[in-house]
């Protein structure tokens, strides 16, 4: 492929090498900083994540602003997100051309707030930092209601509990919680050879987009409803081998406030001797409006 056929021209590991070794700098294993040099995954991700022109993008993690520049080819513009300081002169460097269309937060992405940002982004697409993927995913989904969708790169395993069907291993309280804001539209593969340095860990592209989640009714789950209920699935999942009697038992004994158990059971019609991993999303709504009554 040649140079001016790539989606981004630091695709490669030798454009990669170029850039750290310019700026003085190597990567960081602490930060989980792997570089993705792959154009063909790059091109996928463009397109699982349907960047159109009118798009304002949020990027966590761009690194040295490898799919930085595929997303300003295709987007209106691009806020990232980045808490490396080493980086922002390496960005102002290989995303000169866009400087007009990119503002650079310098900042842990856990700590973001809605202030901070100089635009409302509409969608997330990021090559995510895997210690702390799942975090923010569930944290931005939660904390900004303007994502219409998020296409990450994340490790499989995270990808695999994102997308995970009720009564699977893979299922539980994460993706509950998760499920009350999004639904997964999409995934595929990326080998570790896809990466400078490659990663020990097999990765995954998944889209989510937002979603809102429904009584047993068909009406609108509320705030308060939806909160609980995700309080609900930390207690169902506190102990997997138990039933949610149990397992809720455990975890509401350290409250100041009792919870009648039975009653919450009884008002949700769910049968306390089955195990969390059964319920369905609707289920544990009912579980979290049972809580709130």
């Amino acid at each position: 492929m040649a140079a001016d056929d790539r989606l981004s021209p630091l695709s490669t590991p030798g454009a990669t090498r170029l850039v750290l070794e310019a700026h003085g700098i190597g990567t960081k294993y602490t930060l989980g900083q792997n570089f993705l040099v792959n154009d063909d995954v790059l091109k996928k991700i463009v397109a699982l994540a349907d960047v159109q022109p009118s798009d304002r993008i949020l990027e966590v993690g761009p690194g040295i602003g490898t799919l930085t520049i595929a997303l300003l080819k295709h987007a209106a513009s691009v806020v990232a997100v980045e808490r490396d300081p080493d980086l922002p002169a390496v960005l102002a460097d290989t995303l000169a051309p866009w400087a007009d269309r990119f503002a650079l937060i310098e900042k842990d992405a856990l700590d973001l707030t809605e202030a901070d940002l100089p635009l409302v982004p509409n969608k997330l697409v990021a090559n995510l930092p895997y210690a702390v993927a799942a975090t923010v995913v569930l944290d931005y989904f939660q904390n900004f209601p303007f994502l219409e969708s998020a296409t990450v790169m994340v490790q499989k395993e995270v990808a695999d509990r994102m997308a995970a069907a009720v009564g699977t291993k893979n299922y539980g309280a994460y993706t509950v919680k998760l499920g009350m804001y999004a639904e997964p539209a999409g995934r595929f593969a990326v080998g570790p050879g896809n990466f400078f340095p490659p990663p020990r860990v097999t990765s995954a592209v998944i889209r989510l987009n937002r979603r809102v989640p429904r009584m047993a009714d068909g009406t609108p789950a509320t705030p308060e409803v939806v909160a609980a209920a995700c309080l609900m699935a930390d207690a169902a999942f506190a102990n997997r081998r138990k039933t949610l009697a149990n397992s809720c038992k455990t975890y509401f004994s350290g409250c100041n406030q009792p919870v009648d158990l039975p009653a919450l059971f009884e008002a949700a019609a769910i049968d306390p001797k089955r195990r969390g991993e059964t319920l369905t999303q609707q289920e544990f709504l009912a579980l979290g409006q049972a809580l709130l009554g």
